[in-house]
């Protein structure tokens, strides 16, 4: 008999080739987000060295660039959901003018209850968004193509409904149709009055000096714009990164061909994610119109652009299939602050939209590194 003796396995410390390891500094680079935390960090500090004087940062000045960057954050949640299935939609500034002269119409001129006429304006116009879907899926035209059909469509549509029933573009008298309804408050409402009370009452935050509102607080509550954008914010956040359908979203825009082939139900999705963000043009309509007591044929011009600029800087991919809504909200933060910081740094208002430009520009290139950097690009 001869003896065999096994050689024991020989164990070596050399990684194995196929396995890419990323530096910390590489794997922070691919973070969504990292575009927007820097942006607003600039942002902030800027106008903390040279607007902190006229009132930026007071309760009153505080509250002015959040409510218009709760704005943007209602209709970036949207836009960025959609953007990462893979799909754009022009439409959603024509939506708001749209919906918000929708609940105007139903409720002034054809006297409905408040609460029906903003319920009625909700399913239409999430309706809408779903044939702006259904026509992208099946036609196969770019999403580009067929919701800026729907931009002229609705701004039309919206011009000619003001005309033909009141003569005028702008139809008031919201405020009186309101008056006592259950859901208005809803959209148009303020919440923790009371804290906001007291704190004038302590010496916290300013209160008015003289007149019939002396000792009242500057700032009297949180407006439910801004209780909308948090709760779409948190939703958006949640649906993406803590569901099945966060990941179906992720794949119907970075592959579709191949989510198909797995089972991910991407033409549903995508149309959903239309309907969605038809659903948030509505919100910042309602809220819009109810704040306002009027709507205007006007209203809502050229949000598309500034929703999808929101969601570029706060670091999604043009080419869908990446992006954070937390991005989408710091993009939309830096927007609100910028637009009203000029305003408290005394510089000329028409260099917001230089900056719009410039920030867009470096945004895409920016993106454009960091796909090349994701997927091996030259």
């Amino acid at each position: 008999m001869t003896e065999t003796t096994s050689t024991p396995p020989v164990s070596t410390d050399k990684p194995d080739e196929r396995v890419k390891t990323r530096s910390s500094f590489r794997q922070a680079l691919i973070r969504p987000e990292l575009g927007g935390i820097c942006g607003t960090i600039l942002v902030f500090t800027f106008f903390l060295l040279t607007a902190s004087d006229s009132g930026m940062f007071s309760a009153s000045g505080v509250m002015n660039w959040s409510i218009v960057s709760s704005q943007f954050i209602i209709i970036a949640v949207g836009a960025c959901l959609l953007m990462i299935a893979g799909e754009f939609d022009l439409s959603v500034g024509s939506m708001i003018g749209f919906s918000g002269m929708s609940i105007a119409l139903l409720s002034v001129v054809f006297g409905l209850p408040m609460w029906m006429a903003i319920i009625a304006t909700f399913i239409l116009c999430m309706g809408i968004g779903a044939l702006s879907g259904w026509l992208v899926i099946k036609t196969g035209l770019p999403s580009f193509i067929v919701t800026l059909a729907f931009l002229f469509i609705l701004r039309g549509l919206t011009i000619f409904a003001a005309i033909s029933t009141t003569n005028k573009t702008i139809v008031g008298g919201i405020k009186d149709a309101a008056e006592g309804d259950w859901l208005a408050p809803v959209f148009g409402g303020k919440v923790f009055t009371g804290l906001f009370q007291w704190l004038g009452d302590n010496g916290w935050i300013e209160t008015f000096e003289r007149g019939f509102k002396k000792g009242q607080p500057v700032v009297d509550g949180i407006p439910m714009l801004m209780v909308w954008a948090v709760v779409l914010l948190i939703f958006g956040h949640w649906l993406l990164t803590k569901t099945k359908f966060g990941n179906w979203i992720f794949a119907s825009g970075g592959n579709a061909q191949a989510a198909t082939y797995v089972g991910v139900p991407v033409n549903r999705v995508k149309i959903l994610m239309f309907m969605f963000t038809a659903f948030c043009a509505c919100v910042f309509a309602t809220s819009q119109v109810i704040e306002f007591g009027s709507a205007g044929a006007d209203r809502g011009l050229l949000k598309e652009f500034e929703a999808i600029i929101s969601v570029v800087i706060g670091g999604a991919l043009l080419t869908g299939g990446y992006g954070s809504v937390i991005g989408a909200a710091l993009g939309a933060i830096i927007f609100g602050v910028v637009q009203q910081g000029l305003f408290f740094a005394g510089v000329e208002s028409s260099l917001f939209r230089v900056f719009l430009g410039a920030i867009l520009l470096f945004a895409v290139i920016l993106n454009t590194y960091i796909r090349r950097m994701i997927t091996g690009e030259k």
